[in-house]
Order: C-alpha cells, then structure tokens, then sequence
C-alpha cells in the first residue's frame, strides 16, 4: 500500500459491507497518480477490470459521440462527461469513498471522517463499480460515466462479472452485508453463505404499516455507514453487526432468509 489512507487487508474476520456506487462523481484527484489496477482489492479481478475499462475508454472515444452516451446511459446533456472515459487510465485518481457523492455518499460524508474512521472503512468496506468491480473504500479510482445498466460493445457486464465477482466475495472470511442496489447484486451474487445478507430499507409509519424506500434508503445506508464507521465496532458475525445497530440507535430486522430490514420512521 503506498499511503497510510490505504488499509492493510488481512485474512482476519471482520465484515464486508458492500455499497452501490453513485451516478455522480467528484471530478480531479490529488497528485499525479494514475490508475493502478493490480493494487485494487480483489486482485482476482484485474482481468475483468482490464476488459471492462479498455472497452469503456475505446467507446468513449467514439466519433458518435452521442450514440456513445445513449448506450452508457448518459443523458444527452452530458455528453461531455465521456471524456472521462477516454482518458480512464492516465485521469487522477482519488480513494471511492471520496469519489462518490449523491444521497448516499452525502450522508456517509468520507471526507470529514477522522482519520481512524476512514481506515476502519478501508478494512471493512467495499464500493461495487461498474467498471471495476467491488473496490476497496480507500483504493483510489478516476472520475469515469457507466453505470450496471450500460451496454458496452462486445462485453456483457453480467457474463463478464457474475461469477468472478461472487468468487471473490466467497473468498471474504467474515460476514458480507449487502447494501448494494439489485442491479449491482445482480453484477456479483452473494452466492450460497449462511453469513451473508442483502438489507432492505423500509420506513414504518405511526400506524405500523412499513413500505419500501426508494430515494431516501440512500439516505439511510449513508447514515448506517457513517455510524459504523465512527464506533469502529468489532463485528464478526451478521447477528453482532445487527447487535451493533441496536446499540447506535439503529433498528436492524432479521426478514427472509439471508435478507435483514433497515427500518426508518
């Protein structure tokens, strides 16, 4: 690791929480520093992120501009944001968690954490991105435009990251909690584990009746996380970090199988 922002991953058990990322992105980074896919966690997945950011950066640099974006899912008004793409392995980088902004990103606030937190994130948290699979919180990626629903010439995201993508994760010793949106879980299933859950967000009304969050469970997952990150809890099990919850004032439900509820309200 070239930083003390960049934690040192053990075979020890702890938790993964994994996170979607966001559509928006803070722009630069700091230094002269570059995209080094090879010092990403899960080393296991450079292949795919080599294939994925080649066909990114090549299709970005399209002369049809605008078909570019229709397939990347770019509004036409942002067309100029695929000049990111084209420039994915020589841009600056800075760490995911500060990359991200939006709902999420902006509850979990990285970039005010003190310095013992964001560590803790980098032990215990992974962003799942479209380009390069599931990073680590602290590894430092680029600014780029693609999202899980992007089509991108000859590579079919779920073909290509499904199952490299569920391999890694059955390599974490601890306990996976899942706070990726489905069409992320979608792009590396958690796979058949006994430790590992996908949490649903619902806001419970005075009366009882629950519903299903869809803006706003951003909002709830960045508080979740922020907590987590400043109490620093020793969790090494799903029910310790729904025990965990409990004690921040966070109300954690066990539902289905291998599904927890974050109620709200």
């Amino acid at each position: 690791m070239r930083s003390a922002d960049r934690a040192v991953h053990t075979r020890r058990t702890t938790v993964l929480i994994l996170l979607p990322p966001s559509e928006s992105k803070r722009p630069g980074g700091r230094g002269r520093s570059a995209l080094d896919i090879e010092g990403l966690r899960f080393p296991s997945l450079s292949d795919a992120r080599r294939t994925t950011a080649d066909a990114l950066v090549v299709h970005s640099r399209s002369d049809d501009a605008e078909a570019a974006a229709k397939s990347l899912g770019v509004p036409p008004t942002l067309v100029g944001e695929l000049a990111a793409n084209a420039v994915l392995y020589e841009a600056p980088v800075m760490p995911a968690i500060d990359r991200y902004t939006g709902v999420l990103y902006d509850a979990l606030d990285a970039p005010t954490l003190p310095t013992e937190a964001r560590r803790h994130l980098g032990r215990t948290v992974a962003i799942h991105s479209a380009v390069f699979g599931p990073v680590g919180a602290l590894d430092r990626i680029p600014d780029y435009r693609m999202s899980a629903a992007s089509r991108l010439p000859g590579v079919r995201l779920r073909t290509l990251w499904a199952e490299a993508v569920t391999s890694a994760l059955n390599e974490v010793p601890g306990p996976l909690i899942d706070l990726r949106s489905e069409s992320y879980a979608a792009l590396g299933p958690l796979g058949e584990r006994d430790d590992a859950v996908f949490v649903r967000v619902v806001a419970e009304s005075d009366d009882g009746r629950r519903r299903a969050l869809n803006h706003f469970n951003k909002h709830a997952k960045g508080l979740l996380v922020r907590a987590y990150a400043l109490d620093r809890p020793r969790v090494r099990s799903v029910a310790g970090f729904v025990t965990w919850a409990a004690s921040a004032g966070i109300r954690m439900e066990y539902a289905a199988d291998h599904e927890v509820l974050l109620v709200v309200g």
